[in-house]
């Protein structure tokens, strides 16, 4: 490039820059003049705010119950190179928040940048009338009925790891030490391959998975600073995003391994026009004839979002949900007291849901104490009125009941503080407790406030609440209920142990000192341990 051409190169930048930061300056100022003025905590970094400080948190929930302690119950947070966002704490807020999500409040474009190279042009991907569209063609598959027609599965998944964990289990106290992380990534896997598509996967039979091979590297490969500080600019500048680099190396590998289960499922489809499975209404979308017609790309990035999306939210709380309960044998042991009487068979779906009231406990509290997702990011599409349940003090000494928030405004809603304030759970809010689900007088009036599946927000809520929610509960309880019967639990050095989370493509729980996301428990028989 001759000097002449670079210096013309540079004046195109310089000219992009300066339009782009004006645009910046117009907007911040519109913000300014249109947005109820908050409080916040200080810019404790000058070029990510607190964004470092929350990214870096296993508990970052704690941090806002914290700043909601003295800021009010909505507030700003200050953010990268000189943004800020506000933070809904309060119950009535978060419901507005939710309610209009799609009309109002829908995902920053770094987050649509990522989703689309993982998953590609997804349910989760789409916005407006594209994503009611998709839901609308998918929700059958997650119907109860349809639910109930493949409990069968999560059951046959268990069993299959049953089979494998007897083989190396002694018969006499001490048991064997097995890493359940993994294993229960397999029966995820293996149980969304053969409930949703129709195909086994084969990993609880030791059968290679390049898919699951790829999930597993997001975990053990450790992040560099460079993709951790694209990450923090990615908020601002979505554009950084683009270019595949270091860890993000992985995505494109993913995707494209998906890409070639998803094919290969499609090609392998039963053209029946009864079919109601996921993979059956899919391809029914893409038929011609469809009122809700996908396209064959659409289509693919369906099958790729549940592959994730079965693979890792289901297996991270299965994993939680065993570290709790090895941790809280009293609480392991009414639950297998509850399951003793099926000796001879499993529970229906109908006794999954509704007739295991301390199965239900169980499983609602590792949601409740452990979400896979921690936090909902979202942009004002346009200016917005939201309520509050509690008024505040605005930064210029003013009670208000309300905010108004300026278009292009990102809002954050923790969903780890709405799960595990002690506001609204009371002061045992961080400990595993499956009582308080149980209690004569119910949730705490607290609690009750909050709107979302049995007053959590890990299925979030609104349009957008997870469409598979009554899949994977069924999966949980059914999982548990066998693991339960058969094994007991236990730390495997002593009653407590340190647990951390390892980022992966979603954080995931593992026993500190150990490699990658591994969580090994101390497994027995029942039979010799009881």
């Amino acid at each position: 490039m001759d000097q002449l051409s670079f210096l013309r190169l540079l004046d195109v930048s310089l000219i992009s820059f300066g339009i782009w930061l004006l645009m910046k300056v117009a907007q911040s100022t519109r913000r300014r003049l249109v947005a109820t003025k908050l409080n916040g905590p200080p810019r404790a970094n000058l070029l990510f705010g607190q964004g470092q400080a929350l990214a870096s948190s296993d508990d970052a929930g704690s941090l806002y119950e914290d700043w909601e302690k003295t800021y009010g119950p909505a507030f700003y947070v200050p953010s990268t190179l000189g943004t800020t966002r506000i933070a809904l704490c309060d119950p009535r807020a978060v419901a507005h928040f939710y309610a209009k999500e799609n009309s109002v409040y829908v995902r920053p474009e770094f987050a649509r940048i990522l989703v689309e190279k993982l998953t590609g042009r997804s349910i989760i991907w789409a916005e407006g009338e594209d994503h009611r569209r998709q839901r609308k063609a998918m929700t059958p598959a997650f119907s109860n009925v349809s639910i109930s027609n493949i409990t069968k599965v999560f059951y046959d998944s268990a069993y299959k790891a049953i089979e494998s964990w007897s083989s190396v289990i002694d018969d006499d106290y001490s048991g064997a030490v097995i890493e359940v992380q993994s294993w229960m990534s397999r029966i995820s896997l293996d149980t969304i391959g053969i409930a949703g598509f129709s195909h086994d996967f084969g990993t609880l039979d030791g059968r290679h998975c390049a898919v699951a091979d790829i999930f597993e590297r997001f975990t053990s490969t450790k992040p560099s600073l460079f993709f951790k500080f694209s990450l923090m600019i990615g908020l601002v500048f979505p554009w950084v995003m683009k270019p595949s680099f270091g860890r993000s190396k992985l995505t494109p590998l993913l995707n494209n391994a998906l890409g070639d289960v998803a094919n290969h499922l499609i090609g392998d489809a039963p053209s029946s026009e009864g079919d109601r499975s996921v993979l059956g209404l899919l391809v029914k979308a893409a038929s011609h004839e469809s009122k809700l017609s996908m396209d064959q790309e659409e289509v693919l990035s369906q099958i790729k979002l549940l592959l994730v999306a079965g693979y890792e939210t289901t297996s991270i709380s299965l994993t939680w949900a065993l570290i709790e309960i090895a941790q809280n044998q009293d609480c392991q042991h009414k639950l297998r007291t509850e399951l003793s009487r099926f000796v001879t068979t499993d529970p229906t779906y109908e006794e999954l849901t509704n007739g295991l009231p301390y199965l239900n406990a169980v499983v609602l509290e590792t949601l409740r104490l452990h979400p896979p997702f921690h936090d909902t990011v979202r942009i004002a599409s346009k200016d917005d009125i939201i309520p509050l349940g509690t008024p505040l003090t605005d930064a210029s000494g003013k009670r208000a009941d309300h905010i108004a928030v300026a278009k292009g405004t990102e809002i954050v809603v923790s969903i780890q503080y709405m799960n595990r304030a002690e506001k609204f759970w009371g002061p045992d809010a961080k400990a595993f407790s499956p009582e308080r689900w149980l209690e004569s007088g119910g949730l705490r009036a607290g609690a009750r406030e909050i709107q979302g599946h049995r007053h959590l927000l890990t299925f979030i809520d609104g349009p957008r609440t997870c469409l598979g929610k009554a899949f994977a509960l069924a999966e949980m309880k059914a999982v548990l209920s066998v693991l339960v019967r058969k094994f007991k639990f236990e730390l495997r050095d002593g009653n407590v142990a340190d647990v951390e989370l390892a980022r992966g493509i979603l954080p995931r729980p593992k026993i500190v000192g150990e490699k990658g996301a591994d969580a090994p428990l101390r497994v027995s028989r029942v039979e010799c341990s009881e």
